[in-house]
């Protein structure tokens, strides 16, 4: 279908998979190639982090340039406090204000988005679409055992890949009538001990979702090695899944 078909609200669901997401600014090169514009971006983990830069305008060869230069020391800083996880979340909430601006709420991001994670205690996912875009990508990133979880008023949160590492569900709760869906690493892969939902299969054989799949092979969500050739990889996925522009 050429891209103004696709039904609107369009909404792109962007999953979890650590350094692997480099590929999601593959596949978002493409889309402005095609001229596919989403009205909503949904994203898990990296996918929340680099789908905020995107909700908020920022240019893809800027961003393509954070991801080629980011270090381990962009997203986390070692606690020595005793508790759950070794790294705490003061890093990644400083370059997410770097990326996106210091106290810039996700009601004001020219595009609308929005970023899973889960509630620990209550164990249910979460779609954080209002608030401090910094404390809401926090919270969906802090992979259980390596992060300290992330508190938000009241309650703590943890890496939304526990339970949705591809957001297709909660993009249709959103409102999306079609849903283009990015997905790095298989449900069961993003989190070996944390059986997660494979809900996303269901999704997968609708006609109103189209999922891109990179080919990355053995590629480490944990090692950001060949950050380069993954980008490329997301490109061609992209090619493979959708639509040529008009």
């Amino acid at each position: 279908m050429p891209p103004h078909d696709f039904p609107r609200p369009l909404a792109l669901a962007l999953g979890g998979g650590g350094a692997l997401g480099a590929a999601h600014v593959g596949v978002l090169r493409v889309l402005a190639q095609r001229g596919i514009v989403p009205d909503l971006v949904v994203g898990t983990s990296i996918g929340s982090l680099l789908g905020a830069a995107y909700a908020g305008g920022m240019p893809l060869p800027v961003l393509q340039r954070l991801v080629l230069s980011s270090t381990w020391s962009d997203f986390g800083s070692f606690s020595l406090a005793p508790g759950i996880g070794v790294l705490d979340t003061a890093a990644l909430k400083s370059t997410i204000e770097q990326i996106a601006g210091p106290d810039l709420l996700i009601e004001d991001l020219p595009m609308r988005f929005a970023a899973v994670a889960t509630d620990l205690r209550a164990r249910k996912v979460v779609i954080m679409d209002r608030g401090p875009v910094a404390d809401a990508v926090a919270a969906s990133s802090s992979v259980p055992g390596l992060f300290r979880p992330t508190r938000v008023g009241e309650r703590e949160y943890v890496d939304g890949g526990v339970l949705q590492n591809l957001p297709l569900e909660s993009a249709f709760q959103l409102g999306a009538r079609y849903v283009i869906g990015v997905r790095l690493a298989a449900e069961w892969d993003a989190f070996p001990r944390l059986r997660t939902s494979t809900r996303v299969h269901e999704f997968e054989i609708r006609r109103d979702v189209t999922v891109i799949t990179p080919r990355l092979g053995e590629r480490s969500q944990w090692i950001a090695r060949d950050l380069p050739r993954i980008i490329e990889l997301g490109g061609e996925a992209a090619e493979r899944a959708l639509p040529a522009s008009a």
